[in-house]
């Protein structure tokens, strides 16, 4: 049976993307990885993560992106002052730095055209996997992005979601209480990766949607 993951916020830490799907989940080109958003900000390589993101694409590995609200800061950074400084107030700094230059517009086409076409949703036949999560009071919740990009989830009507599970990110959540979501129908995966380890923070996190069990790593690239 061909091999599904999702995968949480990475945030920049390249080394311990790299090392989460070579070492511990030994991805083959037959699996599909579905990463939850957050690629960028905060961490120190996130040009790191996006080339090794289209290196594997490259390679033939099937590799979903889906968008966070840090990939929407930067899209709209180049809108007026408020929208780039709201970016910079969330990490953005890291990722010109990380990329050498100094606005959104001078990123080449080749970067810009992955944010760009990063989606706000995937569903499969079990599974919805967004950024942050779903309004689930509207008839239609794929119409509100917002929510995809920016909702917390507090409680959901699980029976609003049928037959699929919920996986997102984009609250950091103690690998504890990560754990604690087994067989429940709204998992969060994102171990808040780009914290220096403490109190159980500081982890990536994967979920095998197959085997509905989590895989994780302590974040290598701070030391």
């Amino acid at each position: 049976m061909d091999r599904s993951f999702a995968i949480g916020d990475i945030h920049g830490c390249n080394k311990t993307f790299q090392k989460l799907l070579l070492d511990k989940l030994r991805i083959k080109k037959s699996d599909n990885i579905y990463c939850l958003g957050d690629y960028i900000d905060r961490g120190n390589d996130s040009k790191g993560v996006i080339d090794f993101i289209l290196d594997l694409r490259e390679q033939g590995y099937q590799i979903h992106t889906i968008r966070g609200n840090h990939e929407q800061m930067m899209l709209d950074s180049t809108i007026d002052d408020k929208n780039l400084y709201l970016w910079m107030v969330n990490g953005g700094g890291t990722t010109l730095q990380s990329f050498g230059i100094t606005s959104f517009n001078e990123m080449p086409l080749v970067y810009r055209n992955f944010f760009i076409s990063t989606e706000y949703y995937i569903r499969t036949d079990n599974y919805i996997l967004v950024h942050a999560g779903l309004n689930l009071n509207l008839k239609d919740p794929f119409d509100d992005k917002y929510s995809m990009l920016w909702y917390r989830i507090l409680s959901v009507d699980e029976h609003k979601l049928g037959d699929h599970i919920l996986l997102h990110g984009h609250n950091p959540l103690s690998l504890y209480y990560i754990l604690k979501q087994q067989n429940t129908k709204v998992i969060n995966i994102d171990g808040g990766c780009v914290f220096k380890p403490y109190e159980q923070y500081g982890y990536l996190v994967a979920y095998d949607m197959n085997r509905k069990d989590f895989i994780y790593l302590e974040n290598i690239d701070i030391l």
